[in-house]
Order: structure tokens, then C-alpha cells, then sequence
């Protein structure tokens, strides 16, 4: 299927052609019968001489309704442009060549109705002529009569050409179907209607409203049942779900786009749009036409960059044009004022004096891509640029992180010296921790760190450190803690098992942290909290203990060794856990057989 929207002067006929093309009514309100005017969008379709089918949305042409015009425009790839031949080109007909050429439709023909009360040569030469220099290019251009029914075979032949040269829309894209009609049926419930630009929707799938779920629980396309369908084409779907839908909601693909109120844009002016933009208009894209704030980041030259503040979240990625409004402006004066092409869906704040003009400087060169974005926010995750629209191209950093090459540079430039300052502070620790390396470097995840580890950097027990830095003894400690550790040696080796009380080890200096630094320098041995001896100790303790006769007790041992009770007793729990003895009841020990005595 194809999608065609109608655009022209209110009264230049477009109904009454898309009427005589389809035999249909596009009219759906009394009221727009009794006035002889659209008021809301109508449809109507047929299938053309190819056996293409082509549905057409019928958009009112009264100034008033500007809004429900670019409603039905803004998800249509291509117009019908439609001019009267006894009345020629008018002010809405500007309007509306405007709003199509802002919104980047590319694509159309034209038809010249009314041919039978006047000669359409000037009116469609005229026409013809605005169309091109509109964008549009070199459109066909046709003399009907939607009355007696003249050229209406060419206007389907030209139709057919049309559509035969619109782009094919990506079946796997996400699905973004902006909501154009919201309604109840009996027995049913919620029924909505759009125009599917591109994608795939099925019976069933599940897909976001206003950030709720909702399921597709039938599934219609031009009043047929059907189990699925593509962009680009109309579609009706009955949904399940608890949000109520109107106009101008969209119902998207879940995790593939970004809901924002905030968006940093490049401004396009309107041809004919002078002086500075209002601080309040409309933005209107696909149904949706949502007032906002518009916040000009520079000079408001041609191609500057603004940040809108919508008035609600919409679902956006890199790269969408949104129109800009003046709803405010009197009868004849343009309101059409310019074209907002998205750049960033989650802009940086702006605390800083001067930030607006850094910031509009770094937008100058931006474009809708992965490599533009992550030049602003350095860091981003796979799922995080798919839903800006810009999935990914490379291969992630680390763990589904990209990063942009140059701040990637710089961290891992940036992290031997991290290391070097956190050694020089902390002395007594093995390596810098990675968590502290993650806040030192403002990452937001510890596995980027271990990303950037490269030798002579490594990664142990969750610490960083340098290769080969293996330092044993007293060697790798700060000076006054090793000539500590080596006086407490000297005690030990008068009386290896009787391990210093607390008034020594305070009186040396060997406070908890000195001690875990010599403990993991392997110049002590920890037997238990407060119990320290020198290295070896429980080996020629196990030693001496498989002298006694086996089994033994606490109190043989502790005789055995020369020591107190305070030591003995973590000491053989100690050698319980290595393996060196063992618990025969509740009051004796025995050595394992392994266990030899020198």
C-alpha cells in the first residue's frame, strides 16, 4: 500500500477529487457535508491501474485548521498538491506549500482541478513553478475535473508513477505510529488509527503508549482484517492496555526511541519567515502538536541551534524534523515559521555562564549519528544510542559501552598516573582499588576501568596495581613501618611463639593498618585479630607439635611452645584450617600424618 496526502486552498476541491478517484467520502462529519469544507482528516482509497493501491488522507484547507492539516501531512511520504484553475494560487495554498517543504516532503504531483469552468494552463504553470522551487522538483502536472470527470485516467497513471518512485520504508524499522483517530467500539474497545510510515506491526505484539504497554488485539488495513501489516500503508489497531489514546500520542516499538521533553535542534527558517522566533510556538511532528519553548543557543542565523522545552514527552530520535508554529499570528500572516531538526534527545544542562554559546558552537558541525553524539556524551550504552536512533556501528568498549575514540584516549592516558597518585597517598595499601578508580575517573561502570587496565597496569583481587610488583618482606613498606616490622622480627625470633601484646605493637607503631601493609607484604604472619608472628611460625609450630605424643591437648601444646593461652588457642585453630591438624573431641588435637617433625 501507499500513502498520499492531499494539500491546497480550502474550496480548490481536493475532497471532491479524492472522492471521484476513490468513490468514497472522505468526509466523515455532517457538519463537513453541510459546509462543504474538511474539518477533521478524512480517508478513502482505491487501487490504481498497476494494481497498487493507494490510500489517500484528506486534509482541510481553511487557515483555521492548519493544525489537523499538517496532522495528516507530517507521516506521509508524499502530497497531491491540488489548485483550482478559476481561482489559481491563494494563501493557503502558500501555507500549505510551506508546511510541506518544511517538513521535508520530497515527493508529489499536481492537479489542477476544475478544468471544465476555466482554463488551467496558468494556474498550473504557476503552480508547477512554486512547486519546484519549493523542493519538489519537477512534478507532474495535470488539468482534471473531479465533476465531469476529465484527466482523472492520467491523474491515475501519474499516481502510479508516483508511488512507483517513493523510497521502500525499512521493514525492520522500529514502529512509530503517531495516533491521527482515538475511539471506542462496542464489544471491542479502543480502536486507533494512523498511518504506518515504516516497520512491521502483528496481532499481538506488545508496544509502549505514553511509556505504558499495550497489545495489538486486531489488526485492520483499508476495512480488511489482517494478521500484519508494513509501513508504509493505513492501519487501524484495536489495543489492550490502560491508557486511555488521543490524537497526537504515538504507539512505538519498546526501548527503540526516546522519549524526551527536552531537545537540542538545528532551526531552518520558512521561506518567508523574518525576524527573531516567537519564545513560545507550536511544534508539531507526525499527529502530535505540543506547544513549547524555544531557547536560542546563539546568533539566530540560518542553520542555528535552539533547545525546545516541550510541553509533553514525545518519542523522538537524531534526526527528526519537527515543524514550528506561530498559532498566535492574525488572518494572512505566515504562521508556518520554521523547520527543527533534532540533534540531541538528551541535551547536556546549561549551568555555566557561557554554556549556551559552547554549546551552540559544538552543535554546528553536529549530525543524526552515533559518532556525533557520544562526542557530547562521551559514554553511552548500546540500548541507550539504539533509542536515540543511531544504533551503533563499532564494537563497544566494554560490556555494551561505546565511547567516543578521543575521551577513550584520554582516560586511558589519564589512569597510570590515577594509579601512581593513589600509591603515593595510600602507602600501605596493595593497588588502587577499582571502585576508587572509577570515581577518580567519573565512569559509570567499574568494568570500563578494567577496560582501560594496559601493562604495565594489572588487575588483581579487584585492586589495580603494576606487573610484576610482587614485594615481600619488609622492602615494599614505607621506612618507618619496616623498621618497626623488623624490631618486632627481633623479638620474635627470642621467643617465636609468644606474640607481642598491645602496648608493644602500639609502642612500635603498628597500628591495624601498618600491620594488614605488612601482613600483605607476607613480612608478618596473621594468626588471628591482634595475634601477629613472623613468617613460617605455624609450619615449625606444626613441627613441634607432632613431637608430643599424640593425641594432645590445649595445655601440652601451649607448654610445647613456649607461649599463653590468648596465642595458643587461634594459633591451632589456625593450623586446624590449614590442614596441619586436626580435632579428634572436644579436648584434643592430633597432627595430620603428613605432618613430620624436622
Amino acid at each position: 500500500m501507499h500513502v498520499v496526502a492531499t494539500a491546497g486552498h480550502v474550496d480548490h476541491g481536493k475532497s471532491t477529487l479524492v472522492r471521484a478517484l476513490t468513490g468514497m467520502e472522505p468526509d466523515r462529519l455532517a457538519e463537513e457535508r453541510r459546509r462543504g469544507l474538511t474539518i477533521e482528516l478524512g480517508y478513502a482509497w482505491t487501487t490504481l491501474p498497476s494494481g497498487e493501491r493507494v490510500a489517500f488522507v484528506d486534509v482541510p484547507g481553511h487557515e483555521r485548521f492548519l493544525g489537523t492539516m499538517l496532522a495528516g501531512v507530517g507521516p506521509v511520504p508524499a502530497v497531491m498538491f491540488v489548485v483550482a484553475a478559476d481561482e489559481g494560487w491563494m494563501p493557503q495554498s502558500e501555507e500549505h506549500l510551506v508546511a510541506v517543504r518544511t517538513l521535508g516532503v520530497r515527493h508529489g504531483l499536481l492537479a489542477v482541478t476544475r478544468a471544465d469552468l476555466a482554463d488551467p494552463a496558468p494556474a498550473l504553470e504557476d503552480a508547477r513553478d512554486r512547486l519546484a522551487a519549493a523542493g519538489l522538483g519537477d512534478v507532474e502536472a495535470l488539468a482534471v475535473s473531479g465533476r465531469t470527470g476529465e484527466g482523472l485516467d492520467g491523474l491515475r497513471a501519474a499516481l502510479d508513477r508516483l508511488v512507483a518512485a517513493l523510497p521502500a520504508p525499512d521493514p525492520r524499522a522500529p514502529v512509530r505510529l503517531w495516533i491521527d483517530r482515538a475511539f471506542s467500539v462496542r464489544g471491542s474497545g479502543t480502536v486507533v488509527t494512523g498511518t504506518l510510515p515504516a516497520g512491521r506491526v502483528e496481532v499481538g505484539d506488545e508496544l509502549e503508549l505514553d511509556g505504558e504497554p499495550v497489545r495489538v488485539r486486531g489488526l485492520e488495513s483499508l476495512k480488511e482484517h489482517v494478521e500484519s501489516v508494513t509501513g508504509v500503508a493505513r492501519v487501524a489497531l484495536n489495543l489492550r492496555g490502560r491508557i486511555t489514546p488521543q490524537r497526537g500520542h504515538a504507539l512505538v516499538t519498546p526501548g527503540a526511541w526516546t522519549t524526551t521533553s527536552l531537545v537540542d535542534v538545528r532551526v531552518t527558517r520558512a521561506e518567508g519567515a523574518r525576524g527573531p522566533l516567537p519564545a513560545r510556538l507550536t511544534a508539531h511532528i507526525g499527529s502530535a502538536s505540543v506547544p513549547c519553548e524555544v531557547r536560542p543557543l546563539g546568533p539566530e542565523t540560518e542553520g542555528a541551534a535552539a533547545r525546545l522545552r516541550l510541553a509533553r514527552s514525545l518519542p523522538l530520535h537524531l534526526g527528526d524534523a519537527l515543524l514550528l508554529r506561530d498559532p498566535g499570528r492574525g488572518q494572512g500572516e505566515l504562521r508556518v515559521l520554521a523547520r527543527a531538526t533534532v540533534l540531541d534527545v538528551r541535551p547536556p544542562e546549561l549551568r555555566r555562564r557561557g554554556a549556551a554559546r559552547e554549546r551552540a558552537k559544538a552543535l554546528a558541525d553536529a549530525s543524526a549519528d552515533a559518532a556525533s553524539l557520544l562526542r557530547t556524551h562521551l559514554l553511552l550504552r548500546d540500548g541507550e544510542l539504539v533509542a536515540m536512533g543511531c544504533p551503533p556501528e563499532g564494537r563497544p568498549v566494554a560490556a555494551g559501552w561505546h565511547a567516543d575514540p578521543d575521551h577513550w584516549s584520554g582516560l586511558s592516558a589519564r589512569l597510570p598516573e590515577v594509579v601512581r597518585r593513589y600509591a603515593a597517598d595510600h602507602p600501605l595499601e596493595p593497588g588502587m582499588p577499582v571502585e576508587a578508580a572509577r570515581h577518580e575517573l567519573g565512569l559509570p561502570d567499574r568494568r570500563l576501568v578494567t577496560a582501560l587496565v594496559r601493562p604495565p597496569l594489572t588487575v588483581a583481587d579487584g585492586r589495580i596495581t603494576t606487573t610484576g610488583r610482587v614485594v615481600t618482606g619488609t622492602a615494599g613498606l614505607p621506612a618507618p613501618v619496616a623498621r618497626a616490622v623488623r624490631a618486632l622480627l627481633d623479638d620474635l625470633a627470642k621467643a617465636p611463639f609468644q606474640a607481642p601484646e598491645a602496648g608493644r605493637l602500639a609502642a612500635l607503631g603498628l597500628g591495624p593498618r601498618e600491620l594488614a601493609a605488612a601482613v600483605r607484604a607476607g613480612a608478618l604472619l596473621r594468626v588471628a585479630d591482634g595475634v601477629v608472628l613472623a613468617p613460617g611460625a605455624d609450619a615449625r609450630a606444626a613441627a613441634l607439635l607432632a613431637r608430643l605424643p599424640q593425641p594432645f591437648t590445649v595445655s601440652r601444646a601451649r607448654s610445647a611452645l613456649g607461649t599463653s593461652r590468648r596465642v595458643a588457642v587461634p594459633l591451632l585453630e589456625h593450623l586446624d584450617r590449614k590442614g596441619l591438624t586436626e580435632r579428634v573431641d572436644e579436648v584434643h588435637r592430633r597432627c595430620r600424618p603428613a605432618t613430620v617433625a624436622p
